[in-house]
């Protein structure tokens, strides 16, 4: 194994320990909202990525199909999200945020970066942007690795 390949696993290393402590945070921010974990990562791909069907929903954030149709029930039930009818599929709807979506994922994030700027005040803003640029390449890297494995079916919510 090369160097380089030892150096990129050390940086994965600390993937998961990150991704759950994220999760408890995001958690523990939430409890004063109706909106889940899993509801909240609905709303910010919508929020980044547009409208989308179920389906897209799914690749964009590694999940199967069933979980993310269960989280959109949840967000409709909310009045976060809507659905519409979608030109490309006849059977599978667009799902958009709707006002109150948009200003609740706006609302939660912003106190997100809130808490965020406190450890970016500690770095070095060229050590951020090379971060983002690893991460991205490690997650289209181990995405091409995994193209041909079904998502696990773990749950957001």
């Amino acid at each position: 194994m090369t160097a380089d390949a030892r150096q990129l696993y050390a940086v994965l290393r600390y993937v998961r320990p990150l991704h759950l402590l994220s999760a408890r945070a995001v958690t523990a921010a939430l409890a004063d909202e109706q909106i889940t974990m899993g509801v909240r990562a609905l709303l910010e791909t919508i929020d980044v990525g547009g409208a989308a069907p179920v389906p897209a929903i799914g690749r964009t954030l590694s999940m199967p199909r069933q979980v993310i149709q269960r989280l959109v029930d949840q967000a409709l039930a909310l009045g976060l999200v809507a659905t519409g009818p979608n030109p490309a599929h006849k059977r599978s709807p667009l799902v958009r945020l709707t006002e109150a979506g948009r200003a609740a994922f706006e609302r939660i994030h912003e106190a997100e970066l809130r808490d965020l700027a406190s450890i970016a005040a500690g770095l070095d803003p060229e050590d951020i942007v090379a971060a983002v640029r690893v991460l991205d390449a490690l997650t289209t890297g181990v995405t091409r690795l995994t193209s041909d494995i079904p998502p696990i079916s773990e749950e957001l919510s």
